[in-house]
């Protein structure tokens, strides 16, 4: 599979259906911004920085200020693909948000995403 073009892509742009797929279940941006600075350590302000520069994934994951030292812990399938087994770091780390954001739309608990 050729993931050039989601590395490339911006964020921001995809950032905006994180939120959608969130509230079409009940639950708000706030929690899914939480996740975020869950899984990467950015804060408010720095994140919102990386949106308004509209990075791409790539730059926008090593650019993280530290990756939540939990994130062994996040199993499962997204995608047809088991997350703890993927080779391309940069890809399991987008799909470790992709399963968080799944979790959350399912229903589950913060404290059960976090992994605590």
């Amino acid at each position: 599979m050729n993931n050039t073009k989601i590395f490339k892509t911006s964020f921001a742009s995809v950032y905006p259906y994180y939120i959608l797929k969130a509230e079409k279940k009940g639950r708000t941006k706030a929690e899914v911004d939480e996740i975020i600075f869950w899984l990467t350590g950015y804060n408010e302000e720095s994140f919102q920085n990386q949106l308004d520069l509209k990075v791409d994934f790539e730059t926008f994951f090593a650019q993280a200020p530290q990756m939540n030292p939990n994130v062994s812990k996040i199993t499962g399938v997204i995608c047809g693909y088991r997350v703890e087994e993927m080779e391309d770091k940069l890809m399991q780390q987008i799909r470790y948000l992709d399963k968080l954001v799944d979790e959350l739309s399912k229903g589950k608990t913060m404290e059960k995403i976090f992994r605590q």
